[in-house]
């Protein structure tokens, strides 16, 4: 198998190279956003909210600031922020969610779109390969020096050469671009899950203001 593809490459010539970088950066940018989304930042936000539902409307925000601890994705911190602010205004509580909001959404979208920059352009190094290896190709056996009977296996080779390459491009181009929609779709759906979540969380903390109880300094 690894032979196989080391002669895969081989055959390519230059022009797999620049698109192998491509594709270790596709592949290392896709795990690392995998991790990102799918473990650190994706929650089950019903489940998370009714886990809330019973201390908020006990007031017990120490309990409250337990369980937002616990689980340390983006909508639990989100909501810890506004829960330290209780006591204030509504607009202050929402002030603090919206900064706490702003603070986690770069963690969310960040170097997603550096998927589908990189599977467009793999794909464009893939035709630049395919270009220059058929001016190359053409170039040889326009030679007056090269014998007749050669030329027909000098334009096998480069064929084959460019057609390696345009295949590899367009494979690396595909990887990329999928992961991108892919990814780019979970960020946005941990997006909506935090919006509806915070605004949910809000309205029962507005609604339970005053049941609600002091705040140890341990818990905060």
């Amino acid at each position: 198998m690894f032979h196989t593809i080391a002669e895969f490459f081989e055959e390519g010539g230059w022009g797999m190279w620049p698109i192998l970088g491509h594709l270790i950066f596709i592949f290392a940018i896709m795990f690392e956003r995998i991790y990102v989304l799918y473990i650190r930042s994706s929650v089950k936000k019903d489940e998370f909210i009714k886990l809330l539902q019973v201390p908020i409307l006990k007031g017990d925000l120490n309990r409250v600031l337990k369980v937002c601890s616990t689980y340390q994705y983006p909508l639990a911190r989100i909501v810890h922020s506004g829960v330290l602010k209780v006591k204030r205004s509504d607009e202050e509580v929402q002030a603090a969610m919206d900064e706490a909001y702003l603070r986690e959404l770069p963690h969310i979208k960040k170097r997603t779109d550096y998927l589908n920059l990189l599977g467009n352009s793999a794909t464009l190094a893939g035709l630049l390969g395919t270009i220059t290896g058929l001016i190359q190709t053409f170039a040889s056996i326009s030679r007056p020096d090269v014998d007749p009977s050669q030329r027909s296996v000098l334009l096998s080779k480069g064929i084959s050469e460019v057609m390696n390459c345009t295949a590899f491009g367009l494979g690396t181009g595909i990887i990329g671009v999928l992961a991108f929609a892919v990814l780019s779709s979970k960020a946005t759906a941990i997006e909506a899950d935090i919006n509806e979540g915070t605004v949910r969380v809000l309205n029962l903390i507005v609604a339970n203001r005053n049941k609600m109880g002091d705040i140890k300094e341990d818990a905060a």
